[in-house]
């Protein structure tokens, strides 16, 4: 049976992308035009004829915050902005495991650990390096959840040691277009970050890597930054939404906000240009979608979550995550974490503040206070 929308472009991707063909730029420009139900349509029948009807949640840990020699302009851990958060060193491998058990608890079936800097070097700063191996190990040793980092521009050195330790996805976001990134970041270039993904692949590690959309970059930019990683080859497709923070160069501009419609038409071409992805809604998500907004997204095609905190922004709780999910007539993916969804609702329903939170926003700092 052939599925139609009544739409011919989305139609006609619908079908290519199930005979196997990969569409290119021409097709997401096509797309990205198109009627947004059309489209969501569209992509939601492509994720659930070559997914498995499952929303895969990840959480993170902001394992060193700020003073980051970076100036990425949306981002309030860089040295060059004055945003008042707090900054600190590596937490410890200790830390980022309780972090990690959280993660674990709240249903995450992986945990990234991410740090603030252009690079975790293990020539420059070999004991920070060994902590970072340390936290690997002991998160894969001893939980259920898969791990994976961002831990900034790698050698082909790093890369062999860290997929040798069992890192799974190495995440390194290419933010937007290759032609719009330079409007973003000046520091460093986004054939840098290219260059960084392709090692992380060459050593075993599969890629986990997105956009922030919302930075004043055009539609077509949209498309492009989705064809540049389809060239890379990326098995999870986080899609972060610009949540300004005072005294960034982007919070200053006064961007306009982009559109519930911009960014459910952006993730069902998103899911027609990677179908067997994990299309990830990540950071943001919760200020610029209301909670139908979010169940439309994962109905557009997305299937995968970042749970909890962000790295200096609070999320939402793991049980209005699952509730969402439920919403959409999807599961929560449990290959990896075996975790009873019914017990997160009840200790979510009974708890506050960080004995919920998965990610990092408010854990970190009571991490940090142990230190």
């Amino acid at each position: 049976m052939v599925y139609e929308t009544g739409n011919r472009t989305v139609d006609d991707a619908v079908a290519r992308v199930l005979d196997g063909e990969r569409l290119d730029r021409t097709d997401g420009i096509a797309l990205l035009a198109q009627p947004v139900e059309a489209l969501a349509a569209g992509a939601d029948y492509v994720r659930r004829e070559l997914g498995d009807a499952t929303v895969d949640a990840c959480s993170i840990v902001n394992a060193k915050a700020g003073n980051c020699a970076e100036d990425c302009g949306f981002c309030a851990q860089s040295v060059h902005f004055d945003t008042g958060i707090d900054d600190y060193g590596f937490l410890g491998p200790e830390k980022v495991l309780e972090a990690a058990k959280r993660a674990e608890r709240d249903g995450a079936q992986r945990f990234g650990i991410v740090v603030a800097e252009k690079g975790v070097s293990k020539e420059q700063r070999p004991d920070e390096w060994a902590d970072v191996v340390e936290a690997i190990r002991l998160v894969r040793d001893e939980t259920d959840v898969a791990v994976d980092a961002s831990l900034g521009i790698l050698t082909e050195e790093e890369a062999a040691v860290l997929a040798d330790e069992g890192l799974n996805h190495y995440n390194h976001n290419i933010e937007t277009s290759p032609t719009y990134f330079p409007e973003i970041v000046d520091t460093h270039s986004f054939e840098d970050r290219v260059e960084t993904l392709e090692v992380a692949k060459a050593a075993g590690m599969d890629l986990c890597a997105g956009v922030i959309l919302g930075m004043g970059e055009s539609p077509t930019d949209r498309v492009d930054a989705a064809i540049a990683l389809q060239d890379v080859g990326v098995s999870s497709l986080p899609v972060n939404v610009l949540n300004p923070v005072a005294g960034t160069p982007l919070a200053e501009q006064g961007l306009p906000d982009i559109t519930t419609e911009e960014i459910l038409a952006t993730i069902a071409v998103y899911r027609l240009l990677h179908p067997e992805a994990r299309v990830r809604l990540t950071g943001g998500r919760e200020v610029n979608l209301d909670t139908d907004g979010q169940v439309a997204a994962l109905e557009a095609g997305a299937d995968g979550i970042l749970t909890g905190d962000y790295l200096t922004t609070e999320g939402q709780s793991a049980a209005d995550d699952l509730a969402i999910i439920e919403a959409a007539g999807l599961e929560p993916n449990t290959d990896v974490n075996d975790f009873d969804p019914a017990a997160v609702q009840e200790r979510t329903e009974g708890a506050t503040g960080s004995e919920t939170a998965a990610g990092t926003a408010q854990s970190t700092s009571d991490l940090q206070s142990d230190n």
